[in-house]
């Protein structure tokens, strides 16, 4: 396992995606129509406004306030706030607040694979990047399967590796997309 993730730039907030595993199903939800750091950097931000990234805080904060607040968590306030809401109260629901228990608790490949794809806003590119990520940096073995044949972020183990990432994804989107 890894120390950090290099997806923010930013070694506090990078350890945390690792110290924390709702830091990480956070960062995932918020990685869309905007940049790995930005999204990724969004648990961290939650966290320093709300005081707390825990589930249940989450799960009972009134998000939309605090991700409307400048600087944004993300371009999309009020639909990011609603979705990371929604997080939290299905890893409180199914998991007792417990967000590893989402890759934890799997027996088999598929059960992980459907544990992923129960996540509100996540569908089959964040099964396959968190799958990825889980697999290739945090060694969770029943995750291999869903590792794609194209780069994800759990190749990211730089920050050069980060640019060459994004760089590739904007050349190749539409491919891995259909893939």
């Amino acid at each position: 396992m890894v120390d950090r993730l290099h997806f923010t730039g930013d070694e506090a907030a990078d350890r945390f995606l690792v110290e924390d595993p709702f830091a990480l199903l956070v960062g995932f939800a918020l990685d869309q129509r905007v940049p790995v750091p930005k999204a990724f950097m969004g648990p961290w931000v939650l966290r320093e406004r709300l005081g707390s990234l825990d589930p249940r805080v989450v799960a009972e904060a009134d998000l939309e306030p605090v991700f409307r607040q400048v600087p944004a968590i993300h371009r999309f306030p009020g639909m990011m706030a609603k979705q990371v809401h929604a997080l939290a109260v299905h890893v409180v629901d199914v998991y007792d607040g417990d967000a590893a228990a989402v890759w934890r608790s799997a027996s088999t490949s598929e059960e992980l694979r459907a544990n992923i794809d129960g996540l509100p806003g996540f569908g089959t590119m964040k099964v396959k990047a968190l799958g990825s990520v889980l697999f290739k940096r945090f060694d969770v073995a029943l995750a291999e399967p869903l590792v794609p044949w194209h780069p994800t972020l759990g190749d990211v183990d730089s920050a050069e590796a980060l640019k060459a990432y994004q760089t590739a994804k904007k050349a190749n989107k539409s491919v891995w997309e259909a893939s």
